[in-house]
C-alpha cells in the first residue's frame, strides 16, 4: 500500500497525499497513512464523516474525483477546512474502490503556483493509482489484516535531497559559511536539522540547544503566531516565505523559507523593523499558533454541529487529537444532578458511576459549574490537596476542569485528561478557556435544537394515527419521513378510515411548509377528510367539503390531497385528487402502473371547485400504493422518470411483505429535502 500512494504522488506531480479507508459499515473515513506532509497537519481530520463539507467526503459520497484550484475556491467551497488551512494550494479527492465498492478516499496536493486543474495524463494517473490502492486494501481485506482505524496514521517518509561525496559535502558547508547572515535547515517536523555558526549567533543560541529542536519551543521570543504560520504556509503552498521578528530586547531579524519535498531551507538576516511591525512578547509553554489553529478549528466545527450528541464527537474528535489529551467529559447539572452528556477514553462503568450523583461541591465539575472558574491540576497530588475526599479512579495524570459558558452563565463543565503530568502554563490556560467558551455557547444552541426537534416530533406523533385499523381482507403498511431541513416538522399526512365491514377509506396528502403551521393545518385536514369519509360522503365530496372548510379558514396555505374509497366485496376502488401526485398500482402479474386520475385544483385555492373521480378494479394480490411527491422529487430530476423509476421498484418488491416494500421505496428517496409520507395497501386473495 505505502509502494502504491507513494507511485500516485510521483505520477500525478503531486507534492503530498492523505489516504482514508471506509470500514465496512462505517460511516466516516479513518486517515491511516500520510504522505509529503507532516502528519500533525491532518489532525483535525483524522476522522472524516460522510456528511462533513470536506472535499475526500464529497468524492467518496459521490464516488467522483473532486477539484479544488486554489485559495479562493477552497473558501468559497469548504469553509471548514479553508480557515484551519488558509494558504494557496490546489487539491483533489478521489475514491478508492475495489470489487467490492468503495473502500477509502485518497486526497493529493499541489504546489500554490499551479493554476489550471488536471490534466487527461494527470487525471488517468489519479484514477490507477486509485484503483491500485483500492486492489491493496482488497487484498488486506481479503488477508483478514485492513488498516485499523483510530490509530496513529503511517507516515511516508519525505526524498531526501541528493547525497554528496564528502570533499563535496564539506565544500557545500564552507560555501554556506562564507554567505552572509545565517542559514539553517527544517526537516517536515518543523525541527532544526542544520545549522551554520552564523545563524546561531544571530539567534542569540547555542547550536546544540537548537539542533532538533522546534525554533519557537527553543525560542519563546519566536512563539508568535506569524513564525509557524509562516512555516505552515511553506509546507501546504510548497512556496517562498518571507517574516521578520524581533529579537528581544531590540535586535529585529529577517527570515526567508525555502521549501520542497524533504524539508526547508531557511535565510537569516539582520533587519530593520518596518514602521507597523509590532514588538512580540515571550511566551511560555505550548506553541501558541499550534493552539490558535486548534481553536479556529473547533469554532469551524462547532457553527455547524446540530444536537447535543453532535456537540459531545465534534468536540471530542477535534480536541483530542489536536491537544494531545487521551479523556474527555462533557457535564452539565440538571434537576440538582450531574448529568454526563458524553465522553471519551473513559470505561462506561466509571462513567455511569458518576451520571447522575447529587450535586456535590467536593466533586471538581460541580464546583466549576457553580463557580465559572476553571480548574488546573497538574498532577493529582494538586487535585487531592483541593479535593481532599478524591480517589484515584480514572488512571490519569493530570486534568483541566473547564466551565462552559454561555450568555454569561455557567451551562455545564468540560473536563479534558492526560495520562501523563502535563503543565498549564498562562498562555495554554488561556486557550483552553476559551474552547470551553465555544463548546459552552454550541452546547446551549445544541440543547435548545434538540428541544426543539423533540417538540416537533411529539407534534407530528400526535397528529399522524397512531395505529392503523386492522380490516380483514386487507394488508397495510405506512412510513413517514420528515424533511432533512427546519424543525423535521411538515404537512404530510396519511390515513386509513374503516367506513363499515366491507368498505374503507384510504387518504395522503401533503400541506404547504415545514413548519407548525403547515403541521396545525395538516391536523384540520386530516380532521375534515376523516369527518366527510365517516359520513359517507362520495371521494368527489370528500375532497369538495375539505377544500370549502379550508377557504373559509384562509390559512395561506394549499394543501394536496388524494382520497380513495375501497369497496373490498366488489375490489373495486374509487379514486379523486387534488392536485397530488397519483397512485401507483402494482397487479398480481407484478406489473406497475400510473393510475390517470383527472386532477382537481389544490385544496384551498377556489371553494367551488370539483374533483373528477376514476374507478379502478383491485384485483386479489394487488399492491395500491399512495405517496407525497418528496418520495419522487429532487432538483434537476423529471418527475415522469422519477415516477417510473418509482414503478420499477415495486415490480421488483415482494407483494407478500409490505413492510420491507416500504422501507425499499424510503430508500430510493433521494435526500429529503421534503417530506415523506407512504401508504401502502394489499387486497387479499
Amino acid at each position: 500500500m505505502d509502494a502504491a500512494l507513494a507511485a500516485v504522488v510521483r505520477e500525478s506531480g503531486a507534492f503530498g497525499a492523505l489516504l482514508y479507508v471506509l470500514p465496512p459499515g462505517d460511516d466516516a473515513l479513518w486517515l491511516v497513512a500520510v504522505a509529503g506532509l507532516p502528519q500533525e497537519f491532518a489532525l483535525p481530520w483524522r476522522r472524516v464523516a460522510l456528511t462533513d463539507p470536506i472535499p475526500v467526503a464529497d468524492a467518496v459520497r459521490e464516488r467522483h474525483l473532486v477539484w479544488v484550484g486554489g485559495q479562493e475556491e477552497m473558501a468559497r467551497r469548504y469553509p471548514r477546512p479553508a480557515l484551519v488551512l488558509p494558504y494557496d494550494f490546489a487539491l483533489a479527492a478521489a475514491p478508492v474502490t475495489s470489487r467490492s465498492g468503495v473502500l477509502g478516499g485518497l486526497v493529493l496536493m499541489w504546489a500554490g503556483d499551479r493554476t489550471a486543474p488536471l490534466g487527461r495524463d494527470e487525471r488517468e494517473a489519479v484514477e490507477s493509482g486509485c484503483r491500485r490502492l483500492g486492489d491493496a486494501l482488497q487484498e488486506s481485506l481479503d488477508r483478514g489484516d485492513p488498516p485499523r482505524p483510530g490509530g496513529r496514521p503511517r507516515t511516508l517518509s519525505a526524498r531526501s535531497g541528493r547525497s554528496a561525496p564528502p570533499d563535496e559535502a564539506a565544500a557545500a558547508t564552507a560555501f554556506v559559511d562564507r554567505l552572509p547572515g545565517g542559514s539553517c535547515a527544517l526537516d517536515m517536523h518543523g525541527r532544526v536539522t542544520f545549522l551554520t555558526p552564523a545563524a546561531a549567533e544571530l539567534l542569540g543560541a547555542a547550536r546544540d540547544d537548537l539542533l532538533g529542536a522546534l525554533p519557537w519551543e527553543a525560542l519563546p521570543w519566536m512563539d508568535v503566531p506569524e513564525v509557524e504560520d509562516r512555516y505552515r504556509a511553506a509546507l501546504v503552498s510548497r512556496r517562498p516565505q518571507e517574516f521578520t521578528v524581533l529579537r528581544p530586547p531590540g535586535t529585529w531579524l529577517a527570515f526567508a523559507l525555502y521549501p520542497d519535498a524533504s524539508g526547508i531551507s531557511v535565510r537569516i538576516t539582520g533587519a530593520e523593523p518596518a514602521e507597523d511591525t509590532p514588538a512580540s512578547p515571550a511566551a511560555a509553554g505550548p506553541s501558541r499558533a499550534t493552539m490558535l489553529y486548534h481553536l479556529m478549528q473547533l469554532a469551524a466545527t462547532l457553527t455547524e454541529a446540530a444536537g447535543v450528541q453532535d456537540v459531545v464527537d465534534q468536540t471530542a474528535d477535534r480536541l483530542l487529537p489536536a491537544l494531545g489529551a487521551q479523556g474527555l467529559v462533557l457535564m452539565t447539572a440538571e434537576d440538582g444532578r450531574l448529568r454526563i452528556l458524553g465522553h471519551r477514553g473513559y470505561r462506561d462503568e466509571l462513567i455511569d458511576r458518576f451520571d447522575s450523583v447529587r450535586l456535590n461541591a467536593d466533586i471538581p465539575a460541580v464546583k466549576v459549574q457553580t463557580t465559572g472558574v476553571a480548574g488546573f491540576y497538574s498532577t493529582f497530588a494538586e487535585l487531592r490537596q483541593e479535593f481532599p475526599a478524591m480517589t484515584h479512579e480514572d488512571g490519569m495524570a493530570a486534568w483541566a476542569v473547564l466551565p462552559l459558558i454561555a450568555s454569561g452563565r455557567p451551562r455545564g463543565s468540560l473536563l479534558l485528561s492526560y495520562s501523563r503530568a502535563h503543565p498549564f502554563p498562562p498562555g495554554e490556560r488561556a486557550v483552553l478557556i476559551s474552547i470551553a467558551g465555544l463548546v459552552g455557547q454550541a452546547l446551549d444552541r445544541a440543547r435548545l435544537y434538540d428541544a426543539k426537534h423533540s417538540l416537533a416530533h411529539r407534534l407530528q406523533s400526535a397528529l399522524l394515527p397512531r395505529t392503523l385499523p386492522a380490516v380483514p381482507g386487507m394488508k397495510v403498511a405506512a412510513r413517514y419521513l420528515p424533511a432533512a431541513r427546519g424543525l423535521g416538522i411538515g404537512g404530510d399526512f396519511y390515513d386509513l378510515i374503516r367506513l363499515d365491514g366491507r368498505t374503507v377509506g384510504a387518504t395522503i396528502g401533503d400541506v404547504q411548509g415545514h413548519n407548525v403551521d403547515a403541521a396545525a393545518l395538516m391536523g384540520q385536514v386530516r380532521t375534515a377528510v376523516h369527518a366527510h369519509a365517516t359520513v359517507g360522503s362520495s371521494p368527489d365530496r370528500v375532497l369538495a367539503g375539505t377544500n370549502r372548510l379550508l377557504n373559509d379558514l384562509e390559512p395561506g396555505l394549499f394543501t394536496s390531497c388524494v382520497y380513495v374509497h375501497l369497496d373490498l366485496a366488489a375490489r373495486r376502488g374509487c379514486v379523486a385528487t387534488a392536485g397530488h401526485p397519483p397512485p401507483l398500482l402494482r397487479r398480481p402479474d407484478g406489473r406497475a402502473e400510473l393510475l390517470r386520475v383527472p386532477p382537481g385544483l389544490l385544496l384551498g385555492i377556489e371553494p367551488d371547485s370539483r374533483y373528477p373521480t376514476a374507478d379502478v378494479s383491485l384485483p386479489p394480490g394487488c399492491v395500491l400504493v399512495l405517496y407525497t411527491d418528496g418520495l419522487v422529487e429532487a432538483p434537476g430530476v423529471d418527475i415522469d422518470d422519477a415516477t417510473a423509476a418509482l414503478a420499477g421498484l415495486l415490480e421488483r418488491a415482494d407483494p407478500t411483505d409490505l413492510d420491507a416494500m416500504a422501507d425499499l421505496l424510503i430508500r430510493h428517496a433521494p435526500n429529503p429535502g421534503d417530506d415523506i409520507a407512504l401508504l401502502l395497501i394489499s387486497v387479499d386473495g
